[in-house]
């Protein structure tokens, strides 16, 4: 079950923001995201604490159908990259001290142990979702069950704020069909560059997405989409959603398939949005698309289209401000200010 927000604490929150030594609304954004934090950890006094980005890895069976610039072998080789610091969230994570995890969801290959990799894998891949239901009802159960499970681990180290990120060749497809689906938007506005396609490539990934949505029509059941057209990253995200908003956690929302993960999660159980921090706006088609269909407006517009939870970790210190903000600016009565 996800608590509604103890919205009856919003004007006490509101007030003791108002009373900091500044012009009333001049920090803009930032009190506005100092009060959702507040919300959500139901207190005038927010903390962080153990803060982690948990990475989701995967493959997509529609990967063989030429739908990304790069071969599926790359989901194994970025993880390895992962978990030996040298990605972009890697390093961005290690400077913003957020505990980073990588989870094998579904990688089509065989992983070496590592401390920081957490095996969980339903399956080497998805099947081609123009051939047969990427996933069984009861694999894509399995995987968002998997995913509940991890944020509870990190719920249990004291984890209270949670960013996800991802990782599978094809997962634009995955991503732009379950938008497609669960918002009505025409598919063509959901389908983007991906990994950098060309013009050419861009019009065949969409040929194929269409041909997949001829052979599964009308998937408007969040449930039923996710099996047909998800990967098992993208199941396990969803589930992440759902029991960190269900513990409490603060959520920060990634880029395009992190959000797509997050459409599935809230058409199941819309409170789960309260609890979450939007961070950047994703370079990819529809991403922007997507945060309007979730009434949210983001902390960054950096243009990225990287995935990984780059832009959850780059929003991260946005949030330190807010909270410390909350906690540490000097009041008017404190300083001995006039505030007029």
């Amino acid at each position: 079950m996800i608590n509604p927000l103890d919205h009856p604490l919003t004007a006490a929150l509101q007030d003791k923001i108002d009373q900091k030594t500044k012009p009333l609304g001049s920090l803009g954004r930032l009190e506005a995201l100092a009060l959702r934090i507040g919300l959500i950890q139901n207190t005038l006094s927010p903390t962080l604490t153990n803060p982690a980005i948990v990475i989701f890895a995967g493959d997509h069976g529609i990967a063989a159908n030429g739908v990304s610039a790069y071969p599926q072998s790359v989901t194994a080789q970025m993880v390895a990259n992962f978990l030996a610091g040298g990605a972009a969230i890697s390093v961005i994570a290690k400077h913003n001290r957020l505990d980073l995890w990588i989870v094998d969801a579904g990688v089509n290959a065989d992983l070496n142990r590592h401390p920081k990799l957490i095996e969980a894998k339903i399956g080497k891949g998805t099947r081609n979702f123009l051939d047969a239901p990427a996933m069984t009802e009861s694999e894509c159960a399995q995987a968002m069950q998997a995913g509940a499970d991890i944020v509870q681990e990190r719920h249990r180290a004291e984890c209270n704020c949670i960013g996800f990120g991802e990782m599978g060749i094809g997962n634009t497809s995955s991503a732009s069909l379950l938008m497609h689906c669960l918002t009505g938007i025409p598919l063509a506005q959901c389908v983007g560059r991906g990994t950098g396609l060309s013009d050419a490539q861009l019009s065949h990934k969409l040929s194929i997405l269409n041909q997949a949505l001829a052979r599964h029509p009308g998937q408007r059941d969040p449930l039923a989409a996710l099996s047909i057209f998800g990967g098992f990253e993208i199941a396990m995200m969803a589930g992440a959603y759902l029991k960190a908003a269900e513990l409490g956690m603060l959520i920060i929302v990634d880029g395009f398939i992190a959000g797509s993960a997050l459409l599935v999660a809230a058409k199941c159980h819309p409170e789960v949005l309260d609890y979450c921090v939007f961070s950047h706006v994703s370079d990819e088609q529809g991403h922007r698309a997507l945060l309007d269909h979730f009434g949210a407006q983001a902390l960054l517009d950096l243009e990225l289209r990287l995935g990984e939870g780059s832009g959850a970790a780059l929003a991260y210190p946005l949030i330190i401000s807010a909270v410390a903000m909350l906690n540490e600016m000097a009041s008017f009565a404190e300083a001995g200010v006039d505030g007029g």
